[in-house]
């Protein structure tokens, strides 16, 4: 009687003493083989033959593995890294606009906070005010400031475009998340997880405090102050929240992304419209 065996190299037919295995093309009229004899069949692929064999056959498994593994989850993760990139720069680059063009306008500087508002203003080449302590800038010198703010506009417009991308892709991955939480902040909530996965298994108290790692351990280290929210501090339900009810509304937006999380990862029903109603009549 004989068995078949199969592995990553493909189908084999083992005689009935186990003593042999040939390449077969299929496995028909081939009974498999018995659980106690396959240590036996193993050893039978121990032979040098089958080493170069097992390594390439590993290297490609390995590859085809490695290009399954990419997931929605890792693009959300890149995009808004690359988001949280470009607000560092745009930050160091609007700080040197603003120091530039005061030597030309000094008082459109205090005119706005915006950063695009005030790249906006110096592209438009607004008019000095009568009696201005600006200099009298020759074109070449306003031209190159112009140069600079062109160059944080396209910036602001790529930022924009990542935003758009995410709100895409996270519309197909993590609606609930999405829904209540909005772009940026449940991308970001994804990325200090490590993933979606991660963050649905988080306890909310956990979820509370993403973002605020280093105060939580100065709190622990030092006994200073306890932090009472992360990066879910930039979502309008807190903001809007007085600054006494802060840490409540925290903790119950929390407890709601958390389930939006689970919901998203375990595939379950979209709930995060009632969720949002039932925060906006408790945080009244």
């Amino acid at each position: 009687m004989a068995y078949y065996f199969e592995n990553i190299l493909g189908i084999f037919q083992v005689d009935d003493k186990f003593q042999e295995a040939k390449e077969s093309k299929n496995k028909k009229n081939l009974s498999p083989v018995p659980k106690n004899k396959i240590p036996a069949v193993l050893h039978l692929f121990k032979d040098k033959q089958y080493f170069s064999q097992f390594h390439e056959k590993n290297i490609e498994l390995t590859k085809h593995l490695l290009k399954e593994s990419v997931s929605d989850g890792q693009l959300i993760v890149q995009a808004i890294a690359n988001i949280n990139e470009l607000d560092r720069v745009v930050n160091i680059l609007v700080k040197r606009l603003r120091e530039w063009y005061s030597l030309h306008n000094p008082e459109l500087e205090h005119q706005t906070n915006s950063h695009e508002i005030f790249v906006e203003s110096v592209l438009s080449n607004q008019k000095k005010k009568s009696g201005s302590m600006g200099a009298d800038l020759k074109k070449v010198h306003l031209d190159e400031i112009n140069c600079l703010g062109k160059e944080i506009n396209a910036l602001f417009a790529l930022r924009k475009k990542h935003e758009e991308y995410l709100q895409q892709v996270m519309s197909g991955y993590c609606p609930n998340l999405l829904e209540l939480a909005g772009t940026t902040t449940g991308a970001r909530l994804i990325e200090l997880a490590k993933g979606l996965k991660r963050l649905a298994l988080l306890p909310s108290s956990t979820v509370q405090l993403l973002g605020a790692e280093k105060a939580l351990f100065r709190h622990l280290k030092s006994g200073s102050r306890s932090p009472k929210y992360g990066v879910i501090f930039q979502h309008p339900f807190i903001q809007k929240a007085k600054r006494e009810n802060r840490g409540k509304a925290a903790r119950m937006l929390a407890d709601k992304l958390s389930l939006c999380a689970r919901l998203d990862y375990f595939k379950g029903e979209f709930k995060a419209k009632e969720y949002k109603k039932e925060l906006e009549e408790k945080l009244k």
